[in-house]
This record gives structure tokens, C-alpha cells and sequence, in this order.
């Protein structure tokens, strides 16, 4: 007899699925889980379109309440393709998404400063975790690192040679090479962090000895970047976790050396953020004044060479 699947067990297929073609897919699984128990509390065996509907709707955000109908849409056209009772969502009854990439909202070192500062006083006072939020922001800042990949370094990781970045996206791993104040830095945590008994080796703890989530990071960011100024309280956009890596990589492009092939270095970055293409990397020097300035600068220069010859 064949056992009947649940919807949560559904979901997990679809969930593999995805994580065998290479996506990570950590943003929308636990999601998708959440769907699936509210239609089960109903006694639901398929996936039904008004249910999906209602169950995006009591998300907050309007931008989240869109982001969710359109995870369950792509999971109700999977699930359809070889079960005709699952339904479909319309993906856009609650709105649309809009294609274009967030407004960068680059983060300068004396505010980075502040932040890593302040972050030494969130609470709990005495504990490892207020370390860990310094010790991880700054991580990220000075090496580009996306926030999965340094919430998922363990002990072992950290190498004579660098960083080790495993299984990171599209299940590839890299080298991360570390400046020696780096280097020095993770030292200081590390006098801390080996004394933590923990279950496992993750570099980054917090107090309940495992490393914090994803959302997690992200809200203590926030809340430091509300207290300290940087990002307006309440306000749905400003500066946020990703915009330390957003602005490494602007830095790094602003401070080439005079002579220095850009194209050369583009295709460095690209391979040290971990981008699949480089055309990925070259999205984040978009709406950047000080490049602007310098492609204005440049083209100014250009033409007054040439009037010159005239």
C-alpha cells in the first residue's frame, strides 16, 4: 500500500529538489514549511489557490506578503505538473514584484566603526554573543563574505592560507584570503570562542551555543543601525547587513592603484565574492557616487584632451 504525502512532505521534496540544482534555497524553505502546516491544520491533502492566498496575506509587509504567494506559486506549478488536483495561485493576486534591485545604500568606514562598536553593547552584557555580533559584522565588511557563508564557518575553516568558504552557492567552495589585521582580529574572538562549550564547531555563536539565524543577524542589525543613526527607525529601507558586503566591493574598486587594469580587477573581485559571472559583480558598483564622480572625471578629462588637439 502506498503511503499517502502530506503536504509538509511535499514541500521537502520540493525542497531537495531545489538544493540538488545547486540553489541553497534557505530563504524559502522555511516558509514554504510554515504553508504547509497551516493548510494541514485545516485537513488539507492538496494545494488549494485560497488558502495560499490567505495564508500570504497575514504575512506584514506588503513586499513579503508578495514574496510569499510567489514562493507557493512556484511550488503549486511543480506539484500541478504531476498532480492535477494540487491548484495554482494567480502569483500576482496580491500585487506585483518589482524586478528592479534595492537602491545600494553603501555603509563608509567611520560608520562601520560605529557599528561594530555598539554592537559590543547589545545585550546580553558579559556573554559571548555581543562579541560575536562585532566579530561577524566586521568579518563581513572586510572580506565581502555573504552572510550565509559566514554564519556557516566552523572553527576548522580558518586556515594558514585563509578562509574556507564550503558548499557555498550553487554548491561552490573558495579561498578567502585574510588581511593580517584580520587575521588578528579573529584571533582576539577566538580566545573567547574556544572557551564556549558548544555542540558543534561554528565559528560564530551566540548564547544558546549554536550560530545565530539568518533573520536573526539581520534584526541585530538593524537595531543597531536605528540606534546609532545610520538607518532611520521605521523605515523600510536603508542600510542593511548586506550593505557591508555591498560596500567592500565598491571600496575595493575605488581604491585601485593608479594604472591598474579595472577589467582585471573586476574579474578578481567577481572570483573572491564567489559570483558565477562577473556581470553579478558589476551590479554592485550601480548608483555609486564615487564612481560616477570618477567615470565623470575621467570622461571630462577625455574630452578636453581632445578639444586640445583641435
Amino acid at each position: 500500500m502506498t503511503m499517502k504525502l502530506t503536504l509538509t512532505d511535499r514541500v521537502e521534496r520540493f525542497v531537495a529538489m531545489k538544493r540538488r540544482l545547486g540553489y541553497r534555497f534557505a530563504r524559502n524553505a522555511s516558509p514554504l514549511r510554515n504553508f504547509a502546516r497551516f493548510a494541514e491544520d485545516r485537513g488539507e491533502t492538496s494545494l488549494r489557490s485560497g488558502t495560499a492566498v490567505e495564508w500570504a496575506s497575514t504575512a506584514g509587509p506588503q513586499s513579503e506578503r508578495i514574496r510569499r504567494l510567489h514562493a507557493v506559486h512556484a511550488l503549486a506549478c511543480w506539484l500541478h505538473a504531476e498532480d492535477a488536483r494540487h491548484e495554482i495561485p494567480p502569483r500576482d493576486a496580491l500585487g506585483y514584484r518589482s524586478g528592479r534591485r534595492p537602491k545600494p545604500h553603501l555603509i563608509s568606514i567611520p560608520d562601520t566603526r560605529i557599528l561594530l562598536t555598539a554592537a559590543l553593547a547589545m545585550p546580553p552584557v558579559g556573554s559571548i554573543a555581543p562579541l560575536t555580533w562585532h566579530y561577524l559584522f566586521g568579518l563581513i565588511a572586510v572580506t565581502g563574505l555573504r552572510i550565509g557563508e559566514a554564519l556557516a564557518l566552523t572553527l576548522n575553516d580558518i586556515t594558514p592560507d585563509g578562509l574556507v568558504v564550503r558548499d557555498a552557492k550553487f554548491g561552490k567552495s573558495r579561498m578567502v584570503a585574510l588581511h593580517p589585521t584580520t587575521r588578528d582580529a579573529l584571533n582576539r574572538y577566538l580566545s573567547v570562542r574556544r572557551k564556549e562549550q558548544t555542540p558543534d564547531e561554528h565559528l560564530f555563536v551566540i548564547t544558546t551555543g549554536g550560530p545565530p539565524c539568518y533573520s536573526r543577524a539581520q534584526k541585530v542589525f538593524q537595531r543597531i543601525a536605528q540606534q546609532t543613526g545610520i538607518r532611520d527607525p521605521g523605515s523600510p529601507r536603508g542600510p542593511t547587513l548586506h550593505s557591508l558586503r555591498h560596500s567592500f566591493a565598491v571600496r575595493s574598486l575605488e581604491n585601485l592603484e593608479p594604472g591598474a587594469d579595472p577589467s582585471r580587477h573586476m574579474l578578481a573581485l567577481a572570483t573572491h565574492l564567489g559570483h558565477s559571472r562577473v556581470s553579478h559583480t558589476y551590479w554592485y558598483l550601480e548608483s555609486t557616487p564615487a564612481l560616477v564622480r570618477g567615470i565623470a572625471e575621467a570622461a571630462e578629462k577625455a574630452h578636453m584632451s581632445g578639444r586640445n588637439h583641435d
